[in-house]
């Protein structure tokens, strides 16, 4: 059976990964699962140059498969960010409340409909040899004034889904992988996961 590792220690993420594989008859690993502490330094400048550090780093490292993802929270209003900048937009230490105080700070004054904004995740697909490939998801939405709901992480209390009518911190998980930017970038992985591990 193909052994996949996944650059990521981030259980929810893991389980979602290992779901959607289910029927590919691959066993998916995780970086604590195969003892592994690297944290590689995330230089790039788009989501897409992240995904790729961290896949093809631990790919060669490892011999094996390897899926990273990298992605992030882009407001119009304020010029794209926090972007590649999300989990530490109010400090190296990614503390999610703060970053969503340091984002509504910035759009305070700004009205609900020019507040838009959207999720972005990159997937990246790292076998030893080959060409990374890469599977994208995007979720448009709008900054809240202020949070909603309790579920989920990060910038989902801030993130309304306007076809939803709910942020994403007010969905369910299943509502939420439904349309999420992860799910979307996780579907079409799906779509080419037969391609790209098979290709010679």
């Amino acid at each position: 059976m193909t052994q996949v590792l996944i650059a990521s220690n981030n259980q929810g993420k893991i389980r979602e990964i290992k779901t959607l594989l289910a029927d590919f008859h691959v066993e998916v690993r995780s970086l604590k699962d195969l003892g592994i502490d690297i944290d590689v330094p995330e230089t790039g400048t788009t989501f897409q140059e992240n995904a790729a550090l961290k896949a093809e780093t631990l790919s060669k490292k490892m011999n094996m498969i390897t899926l990273a993802d990298d992605s992030g929270l882009s407001v119009d209003a304020i010029g794209g960010e926090p972007g590649i900048f999300s989990a530490r937009y109010s400090g190296p230490e990614k503390d999610s409340e703060r970053n969503i105080d340091k984002l509504l700070g910035k759009l305070d004054g700004i009205p609900l409909e020019k507040r838009t904004a959207h999720f972005t995740c990159v997937l990246a697909f790292s076998r030893p040899g080959k060409p990374t490939r890469f599977a994208e998801g995007r979720c448009d939405g709008l900054i809240t004034l202020e949070r909603h709901g309790s579920d989920g992480f990060g910038y989902d209390p801030v993130f309304l889904v306007p076809q939803e009518k709910l942020t994403f911190a007010e969905m369910g998980d299943e509502e939420k992988n439904t349309i999420s930017h992860r799910a979307l970038a996780l579907r079409q992985l799906k779509a080419n996961w037969k391609n790209w591990a098979g290709e010679e």
